[in-house]
């Protein structure tokens, strides 16, 4: 299993070397639609590591659209000055799957840049909340306490799991869309619980904060193993 774990936290490193190189190459630009920087992302992620295949679909959301959560498919917005967005990511290397989401703003608002340093600092919290109760958590328990902490940051929680299993390519096809493979408030399994083979399950984490009436959302997964 350990050999399986490693795969993943090199695919992930990878994917996070690929986030680092879209803001050093300065993508991230008002004026811009959704659909370019997804496709020039896309190009990015080939030049650097030849990756033409992801597990699921590629996620740029700005504006409003930062509210909706992974199954929606918004109308293509233009990147604003002062804008919030976030990605999505699940590329495949070398047939092991990352999935990464990260928050950016443009510009300097306060609450937006809150909203994005809060994403990741939640997650931080929940990852450590996950290990410190790891063989008595199930995933309603994560995704309760994950609630819990959108209102304690003061935002909404923007989904109804946050995080599912990652794997070998495709594990989706293999485990199906079952609730026992999301951190879901009705999964009562034990995430430390083995597959029906006998085999370790691996996690990602989602934190989606939102405030609807202000009509932005901010995003922050990774592995968490």
């Amino acid at each position: 299993m350990e050999g399986i774990k490693q795969n993943l936290i090199e695919a992930e490193q990878k994917a996070l070397t690929l986030f680092d190189e879209i803001q050093k190459r300065g993508l991230i630009v008002e004026g811009k639609s959704e659909h370019t920087l997804n496709k020039e992302i896309f190009d990015l992620a080939f030049q650097l590591f030849g990756i033409k295949k992801y597990w699921h679909k590629r996620i740029v959301r700005a504006g409003k659209n930062t509210l909706c959560p992974y199954k929606e498919n918004p109308p293509d917005l233009i990147l604003q000055n002062d804008d919030i967005l976030f990605f999505d990511f699940g590329p495949v290397f070398e047939n092991w799957e990352a999935d990464i989401g990260k928050t950016f703003v443009i510009g300097n608002d306060p609450e937006k840049l809150k909203l994005q340093k809060d994403v990741e600092l939640a997650w931080q919290e929940g990852k450590a909340f996950y290990l410190q109760n790891k063989n008595s958590l199930t995933g309603a328990d994560l995704y309760n306490y994950t609630k819990e902490l959108a209102h304690k940051y003061g935002w909404e929680y923007g989904n109804v799991h946050c995080g599912h299993l990652i794997g070998n390519f495709p594990h989706e096809i293999l485990i199906g869309e079952e609730l026992i493979n999301y951190i879901h408030p009705e999964n009562t399994t034990l995430m430390c619980a083995k597959d029906k083979n006998g085999n370790e399950r691996f996690w990602i984490y989602e934190i989606h904060f939102v405030n609807e009436e202000k009509e932005i959302g901010g995003f922050f997964e990774q592995f968490l193993n």
